[in-house]
Parts: structure tokens; sequence; C-alpha cells
């Protein structure tokens, strides 16, 4: 373990931390076809099979309870959520998002994490696919209150509309 991971533990652990999250990050890819809420239900899809199949590390790593956490694993769990909102900008087709705009999507991604950590310890109840929806709905939700302070959210949100 020591030629390949001079660092020890440490570093094995990085390493495996690292290739998780780019395994999670994975999940965000989606092709810009098709209505924007049915691109998003299908990256939550990725996204909860991933929670679902890696549970315990998952709840481990977003709470910080891992004795490993230093502040290289926090950059990498905090890499994981800016390209969850870069990718969430790119297909809102955001090339310059104001500040209540991106404040509101990394509100969301937060949203979805601890939505996620709840459903873990709720047994997975409700079923992935109602968790799923609930979320879509919720971003729908923060868009419109945020659409009624914020000329370019509201943009967006009409825009969603006519996708509808």
């Amino acid at each position: 373990m020591y030629r390949y991971f001079p660092g020890g533990k440490q570093q094995l652990y990085e390493a495996a931390l690292r290739s998780a999250a780019d395994e999670l990050q994975l999940c965000f890819d989606e092709p810009r076809q098709g209505p924007l809420l049915a691109r998003l239900t299908r990256a939550l899809d990725r996204y909860l099979a991933f929670v679902d199949e890696h549970d315990t590390g998952f709840s481990a790593l977003l709470r910080g309870g891992s004795v490993a956490e230093t502040s290289r694993t926090t950059a990498i769990v905090d890499g994981v959520r800016r390209a969850a909102a870069d990718h969430i900008m790119s297909h809102l087709e955001v090339a310059d998002p104001g500040p209540r705009l991106r404040m509101t999507v990394r509100m969301w991604i937060t949203a979805v994490e601890a939505a996620s950590l709840i459903w873990l310890d709720e047994d997975k109840q409700p079923p992935a696919e109602e968790l799923r929806d609930w979320l879509v709905e919720q971003f729908v939700a923060v868009l419109s209150v945020t659409a009624r302070r914020d000329p370019q959210t509201d943009a967006l949100v009409a825009a969603l509309a006519a996708d509808l």
C-alpha cells in the first residue's frame, strides 16, 4: 500500500474519495436535448441511484463524520457541488448568472443533498421516483420564488413554463 500511496491511509482515502467524486460528477452529464425538466429528472435518477448504491459512504461523507476529513477532502466534495451547479447553469443556458440565480441553484443543490441524507435515514422512503419528482418540483418552486425578485430568473421560469 505504501508503495502506491506514500501518504498512507489518508492518501488512499483521498484517492477513493476522488474516484467516488468523479463517478458522482458523471451523474450530472446529460445531453442538451429535450425539455429542461426531463433532463433534470434523468440526472436526478442517476444521482439517486448513486446515493442508493453508496449509501453508507455517501452519508458519512456529507455528514462530515469521517475521521479522515481534511481541507483536501472537503475541497473534493465542494468540487462536486460546483460541478453540479455548473451543469445546471449550462442547461439553463445562462452564461453569466446573477447572484440571486447562483444562490438559488446552490441552495437547491444543498436541499437535494439534505433530502438524500434524510431519505437514507428514512430507509429510502418515499420511493426514489417520488423523491426525484418532488425534488424537480422543488427546483421549479425555488426558481419561481426567486423570479419575483430577479428578472433573469423570471425569464428562465417563463421558458420553463413554455416547456411544460
